[in-house]
């Protein structure tokens, strides 16, 4: 009994099918789950404008977890540090023309009890994207750029949950 071509090919898909699926499952990849905060409440002190405010409030709402209306009432409190946006110019051309830029975006952030000590140390989410540039093309590029810029704020909110999920809080025992 001789074996069609496609038959071959069909049987050769499977054995990869089932040869990436052992691969996936034995590295432990899996989905990225809900984030569950280590407070009972919390407060996010961002303006209303604040487009990281409202994705960590919607994240956090989505999640199960309890936002206060105020600081008082939470048991842990975000606050932002500063944030810092910036272009900076990786290459020129031959004729002085901008060829790369770096996208730099730096999040200073706190998280504090009522009483305004520290939880956790302070710290801050630092984030890059490269990008070619072209005078020929300055709408396209604008447009990348506004882009990459937003991309940038979802990884941002994204990067503070998971650190502020797996942060340890400091029981009020040991603040005192």
């Amino acid at each position: 009994m001789s074996v069609r071509p496609s038959a071959m090919v069909r049987r050769l898909k499977v054995w990869l099918f089932v040869l990436v699926s052992a691969a996936i499952a034995g590295c432990g990849f899996q989905l990225r789950g809900a984030y569950t905060l280590p407070y009972e409440s919390f407060y996010v002190a961002t303006g209303e404008a604040s487009v990281i405010g409202a994705g960590l409030k919607r994240y956090i709402r989505a999640s199960g977890g309890v936002l206060t209306d105020s600081a008082k009432e939470a048991q842990a409190v975000f606050y932002p540090e500063g944030e810092i946006r910036e272009t900076v110019i990786l290459s020129l051309s031959s004729s002085g023309n901008v060829r790369e830029k770096r996208l730099r975006y730096r999040y200073g952030y706190r998280i504090v009890d009522n009483k305004g000590r520290d939880l956790v140390p302070p710290g801050a989410v630092e984030l890059f994207r490269d990008m070619t540039y072209a005078d020929s093309t300055v709408l396209a590029k604008t447009q990348e750029e506004d882009l990459l810029w937003r991309d940038m704020e979802t990884d941002l909110v994204q990067q503070l949950l998971r650190r502020i999920s797996t942060a340890k809080p400091v029981p009020p025992s040991e603040l005192e």
